[in-house]
C-alpha cells in the first residue's frame, strides 16, 4: 500500500515543485497531439518564444532540458565554454544561457533548414553572443552526406535523401581549446565515428554528454565508445532513452534504431595545475 501512494501522488508532488514540470503540462495539453513535422511559428512557453518545425520532438526535448534538467552541471567559474554539437532549434542553447548568462558557447547544427530556425528562435529572444556553425560535425572538413529529416532526426548516417554538406573536424577545435566546461555531443549516430577521432584530445574537457544512437542497420558501437572515456579517465553514467518493455520479445527491429542512451560522463583526471577534478 506505501508503494502504490508514493507512486500514486509522485507525478501530483513533482507538478506543485517543478514550475517547468507545469509548463510542460500546459504545452502537452495545448500541442500533444499534433502531427510530426508540421511547423508552428511562435510558439510560447516560460517567457520565450519559438518557431517549432515539429512539435512531439519540442515537446520531449523541452521535458528532457528543461523538466529533466539532463544538461545541467558545476562548471568552476560563471563564463563557462560549452561546445553544444546538435544544437537544432536551440532549445539547449537557451537553458545553458538560462543556466550561465555569461557562457560562451558555440552551437553546431548540420541542417541548413533547422540552423535558419535556430537562428531566428535565438534573435527572437535576445541572444545575440551564441557563435552559429552550420557544418556537420564529423572527423574531417570534406563535407560529408547528410540526409535531413525536418526536425531533430537529421543524420550522415540516414541512407534516404542524402545531400553533400560541410563538416568541420571536432579533433582540430579541441586542440585550440584550453579547457571547455561541457562538451554536449547529439548527433544521431556520428558520435562514435567523432569520438574514436577526438580520443587523443579530450583531456581538457571537464564534463562529456553523448548521445548514442544504435542503428538497426549498422553493427553496435557502445562498448568503443565506453572504452575511449575510460581510456581517458572519465567516469559515467548511463541512462536509457529507449525504455523499451519485454526487450527479449520487443527487440524494435522494424525501427531504424533499437537502442538509444545518454551517457553522461566527466573527468576524473588532475588538471595541469595539479588539483583534482571535482566529482
Amino acid at each position: 500500500m506505501r508503494y502504490l501512494i508514493k507512486n500514486t501522488l509522485r507525478p501530483f508532488y513533482y507538478y506543485l515543485k517543478n514550475p517547468y514540470e507545469r509548463e510542460f503540462c500546459k504545452l502537452y495539453d495545448k500541442y500533444g497531439r499534433c502531427k510530426r513535422y508540421k511547423r508552428i511559428n511562435g510558439v510560447r512557453f516560460l517567457d520565450y518564444i519559438f518557431d517549432v518545425p515539429d512539435l512531439p520532438s519540442f515537446l520531449w526535448q523541452f521535458k528532457e532540458i528543461f523538466v529533466d534538467e539532463i544538461y545541467n552541471f558545476e562548471p568552476k567559474t560563471n563564463k563557462p565554454l560549452i561546445y553544444d554539437c546538435g544544437a537544432n532549434i536551440g532549445i539547449s542553447v537557451l537553458y545553458f544561457k538560462q543556466l550561465f548568462p555569461k557562457a560562451k558557447i558555440k552551437a553546431f547544427e548540420a541542417d541548413q533548414i533547422i540552423v535558419d530556425i535556430l537562428k531566428n528562435n535565438l534573435l527572437k529572444n535576445g541572444i545575440n553572443d551564441v557563435e552559429i556553425i552550420n557544418k556537420a560535425v564529423w572527423i574531417n572538413n570534406n563535407g560529408v552526406e547528410f540526409g535531413s529529416d525536418g526536425a531533430d532526426g537529421g543524420s550522415v548516417i540516414l541512407s534516404n535523401n542524402k545531400t553533400q554538406i560541410e563538416s568541420i573536424r571536432l579533433k582540430d577545435l579541441l586542440e585550440k581549446e584550453e579547457k571547455i566546461d561541457l562538451l554536449k555531443i547529439d548527433v544521431e549516430g556520428a558520435e562514435y565515428d567523432v569520438l574514436l577521432d577526438c580520443k587523443d584530445n579530450l583531456d581538457n574537457i571537464d564534463n562529456l554528454f553523448v548521445e548514442y544512437h544504435s542503428w538497426n542497420n549498422t553493427s553496435q558501437k557502445l562498448s568503443k565508445i565506453l572504452e575511449v572515456l575510460e581510456e581517458n579517465k572519465f567516469r559515467y553514467y548511463i541512462e536509457s532513452v529507449s525504455k523499451r518493455k519485454k526487450p527479449f520479445i520487443n527487440k524494435d527491429r522494424d525501427k531504424n534504431m533499437d537502442l538509444q542512451l545518454n551517457i553522461f560522463a566527466y573527468n576524473q583526471k588532475k588538471n595541469k595545475y595539479g588539483k583534482k577534478k571535482n566529482n
